[in-house]
């Protein structure tokens, strides 16, 4: 009896260890591709880097932790960025779920129009861009040429990407269309594993379409929710690229960082900026979490 005991433990311990073996791999694969960049990247903000590589970098301590933090312009860039992520992520969030709504339904070439629906998803950005900027163009702009031209929307042509205002409702218009489809394809999932029944059953007892909305669909895609407003808030809070090729007038923390980092070349308040970045998103992440899973447990 203790033998075959002795035997079972020897067993578990054998297959213990080849599971730790056989997940080694992918252990050293996410140290070296997330772990040691982002150790290395705060190791680095602490440091006053040399842009040639056969000279020493220079321990400055908090002193770029201080430079930020006193710097009026990072907290406009900041507000700036916490906007434009509110703003995105709630059009695109509602808008993906409105079209799933209604795309939750049989029609004639339903096929034909969620795949069309995905075009602004799956075609890629900077030809996105570039056609955007060609339909607002000042001279031969389509867009000007319906809204000046022939509505008389406007009296004069809008400086659409020059002005700050008017440049970050573009952005945040460009944003919304470009991914909500994102939101929409999480959200027809989601509304497909629904059970038919219960709606069912809430027509029988008299709920309208509100009601059914309100507590059979929204509780039910709840999770799906939570995680689109998630994610869409990290890739918008660290957004750059279609902001900077749209305009130069929304000064969001992506842009803001690429500046410091390539055009004043000050690499250390640059890995400055990405921890405090770090630190913002992952506290909002938290706090958005803890937040839904204490209104679930209520």
């Amino acid at each position: 009896m203790v033998f075959m005991n002795r035997k079972a433990l020897t067993r578990k311990k054998k297959e213990r260890i080849l599971g730790f073996v056989l997940v080694l791999p992918v252990i050293f694969l996410i140290a070296l591709v997330i772990i040691y960049p982002i150790v290395y990247n705060f190791r680095m903000s602490f440091y006053k880097v040399a842009l040639n590589p056969a000279r020493p970098n220079v321990f400055t301590g908090w002193n770029n932790y201080v430079k930020l933090l006193t710097d009026s312009e990072f907290y406009i860039v900041l507000l700036t960025t916490i906007l434009f992520v509110a703003v995105s992520v709630t059009s695109s969030t509602s808008l993906g779920l409105i079209v799933a709504l209604l795309f939750n339904r049989r029609f004639p070439l339903r096929g034909i129009a969620r795949s069309l629906i995905l075009l602004s998803y799956v075609t890629p950005m900077i030809s996105l861009v570039y056609v955007w900027r060609y339909m607002f163009n000042p001279v031969y702009g389509v867009v000007n040429y319906v809204l000046v031209d022939k509505i008389r929307l406007f009296s004069q042509i809008p400086a659409w990407f020059d002005h700050k205002v008017w440049a970050f409702v573009m952005v945040v218009v460009f944003d919304t269309w470009r991914l909500f489809p994102y939101a929409f394809m999480m959200f027809l999932a989601a509304l497909q594993t629904i059970d038919e029944s219960l709606g069912e059953a809430a027509e029988i007892d008299g709920a309208g379409a509100w009601s059914k909305f309100r507590y059979i669909i929204i509780p039910e895609i709840q999770p799906v929710i939570v995680s689109v407003v998630t994610l869409r808030m990290i890739w918008n809070f660290y957004k750059f690229d279609d902001i900077y090729l749209l305009t130069q007038q929304v000064p969001v923390l992506g842009v803001y960082l690429y500046k410091t980092a390539f055009a004043s070349n000050d690499f250390g308040l640059a890995s400055a900026i990405t921890v405090i970045m770090f630190i913002i998103v992952m506290s909002l992440v938290f706090v958005l979490r803890k937040a839904v899973f204490r209104k679930n447990e209520a």
